[in-house]
């Protein structure tokens, strides 16, 4: 079952705040299903896009996903207290073409080059050798005749495939998914400039590149007569637009005043052996992972229905899933009592804020890198601080 779809505003359009698993996992059941369904992969470029053009806003509004690609989008989705990772076109495809054979979902994969397409093959054979591919299929520069695009719908839909990655470009790609919605029965991915650096013919930047929001550089690096024009155009005015996001929207200056003023700085289990614990949503605001606005919007709620508990609302607006709701409500409260010593991931895996393959990941680099699990769980964007240290403070030994 799909989760509910959250979306943040970020300058104008809709981004879908989900973690990546989370939108991987929607994506794939949709395709199992071969929903005709549209998925963005948006960065500052596209968001620029459609505020200039609001024919194009109107293709992101109607999307059924629009995942947070650079990281820009991530660092404005987390300003609104959601821990957002990076959802970029290059994981996706590696992800889903991974996971696609559990969902019993085939992948076809249109547009670019076709020595592009020819590479492509080859690389996804050998390293996905239970993908079962539908079909690879480069398209005329020109638009297509009636003639042309009735034959590709046809032969799109006879081949089963149940996602469909389109590499055309933005925004043209934007457009071709927005105007075969319906007529293709398949979920299509616009995923950018994706398949000719999975080809070969670009390099990716490294990860530490791009998690530092830098990857747009090293692109301008490689291709500086196609980007310079692009980034001149699109970057500085997305600065400008945030930051008034930022001050105004999303009341950051006012957020920030009022997190330090009101919420208090000892400890949330109080008088160790009367154990007063205090309201969920003070500690969710604690750990960082409900904004002080947030907390109002769900006790207005809660009002306005008498018989809604505080985590049920949470869960039913999708923004928190059920398992931390549970772990806040249930095991913290025991941890505080016992005081039981596991590792910090275990806590972040039980909580739902972290999953197996995240926790691998840490346990993987944290030798070459020399930080501490809670360290590299924060400098990945996965959780914030303020949890990691509530986690920590409830993990002390009493003394």
């Amino acid at each position: 079952m799909s989760l509910p779809i959250r979306q943040v505003k970020v300058v104008g359009s809709y981004i879908t705040a989900l973690q990546f698993r989370d939108q991987i996992e929607t994506i794939l059941e949709w395709g199992s299903r071969r929903q005709s369904r549209v998925v963005c992969v948006a960065n500052v470029h596209m968001l620029m896009e459609a505020y200039w053009n609001p024919v194009f806003a109107r293709i992101l509004e109607n999307a059924d996903m629009v995942t947070p690609d650079g990281m820009p989008l991530v660092w404005m989705i987390r300003q609104v207290g959601i821990p957002q990772d990076r959802v970029a076109g290059m994981d996706m495809l590696l992800s889903l073409c991974n996971l696609a054979p559990l969902y019993n979902v085939s992948v076809f994969f249109l547009g670019s080059k076709p020595e592009v397409l020819e590479k492509m093959q080859t690389k996804v054979l050998n390293e996905f050798p239970h993908l079962k591919v539908a079909g690879f299929k480069s398209l005329p520069f020109r638009p297509l005749t009636q003639a042309e695009d009735d034959a590709l719908i046809k032969e799109i839909n006879n081949s089963g495939a149940g996602l469909i990655f389109v590499s055309l470009g933005c925004p043209k790609q934007e457009k071709f998914i927005h105007q075969h919605r319906g007529k293709i029965r398949a979920v299509m991915i616009g995923i950018g400039a994706v398949f000719p650096v999975y080809a070969g013919f670009h390099n990716r930047a490294p990860e530490w590149v791009r998690e530092s929001g830098l990857e747009w550089f090293y692109r301008l690096v490689q291709e500086p007569n196609r980007l310079f024009g692009r980034y001149a155009k699109t970057i500085p005015p997305f600065i400008l637009l945030a930051t008034k996001q930022l001050l105004t929207e999303y009341h950051w200056l006012d957020r920030v005043k009022k997190q330090y003023s009101e919420i208090p700085s000892n400890v949330l289990i109080e008088a160790p052996r009367g154990l007063v614990y205090r309201p969920v949503g003070r500690v969710l605001q604690r750990a960082g992972l409900l904004s002080p606005d947030q907390v109002q919007m769900v006790l207005q709620t809660q009002r306005a229905g008498k018989n809604l508990r505080f985590g049920d609302i949470l869960t039913s607006q999708g923004l928190l899933k059920p398992e931390t709701i549970e772990f806040f409500t249930e095991q913290l409260p025991e941890l505080a009592i016992h005081r039981e010593q596991h590792p910090l991931g275990y806590y972040l895996k039980s909580a739902a804020l972290l999953n197996e393959h995240q926790i691998q990941i840490i346990l993987e680099k944290q030798h070459k890198t020399g930080l501490r699990f809670g360290e590299m769980a924060i400098s990945k964007g996965w959780v914030k601080p303020e949890t990691v240290d509530l986690f920590l403070e409830f993990m002390e030994p009493e003394i």
